[in-house]
């Protein structure tokens, strides 16, 4: 199995790491050709505008749709933004999956915070029931899903934070930025 990390902006060298504990081969994806060998691609968190601007600009916006249309693509944080059908604003969304998003939704970077979160298929996936510990920094919100697309997991305001539409996932937070590696290994299990 190999998995690209879309290393134009953003946090994808952490995902590298976390991917590396778990023995896993990985590419980082910065043009069309990068795509060709890869089971499965994360689009790390950053900046949702820079992130879709950058992908226009080398070419890689159609590949990536035509990839998510037919392999597993994660989206962090701002990649969660850039998987969306709809983020409130004009800026470049691949569109694949049915949620809409709000930026920013929990306010600016000292706004950033950590929470427990009990995510049902995780815990299946990974025969643990213990909490997820998750990282929100400058995070959207999931602010509905629609179609195919279905809740993973909630806060306990009941706002979305995490959502899956076959081998699509979408996570509001940052699973690279914690020692846990449950969640990478759940996108593995969407992968196979």
């Amino acid at each position: 199995m190999k998995i690209g990390v879309l290393a134009l902006q953003g946090d994808f060298a952490e995902h590298i790491v976390m991917l590396d504990r778990l023995g896993v081969e990985t590419a980082e994806v910065r043009l069309p050709e990068h795509l060709d060998d890869l089971d499965g691609l994360i689009i790390p968190g950053g900046e949702s505008t820079t992130i879709g601007k950058l992908s226009v600009d080398f070419g890689l916006f159609e590949p990536l749709r035509d990839f998510g249309r037919a392999r597993a693509i994660w989206g962090t944080c701002a990649g969660a933004i850039f998987l969306s059908k709809d983020a409130r604003r004009d800026q470049p969304l691949l569109g694949l999956m049915d949620i809409t998003v709000e930026r920013n939704a929990f306010g600016r970077q000292v706004d950033s915070f950590e929470a427990d979160l009990d995510i049902e298929p995780l815990e299946l996936a990974t025969k643990t029931d213990a909490p997820y510990h998750a990282v929100f920094i400058r995070a959207p919100i999931i602010e509905s899903v629609s179609g195919e697309a279905k809740v993973l997991s909630v806060l306990p305001d009941g706002r979305i934070v995490a959502a899956q539409q076959g081998h699509l996932l979408a996570t509001s937070f940052h699973p690279e930025l914690t020692g846990d590696t449950r969640f990478h290994e759940y996108f593995l299990s969407l992968v196979k």
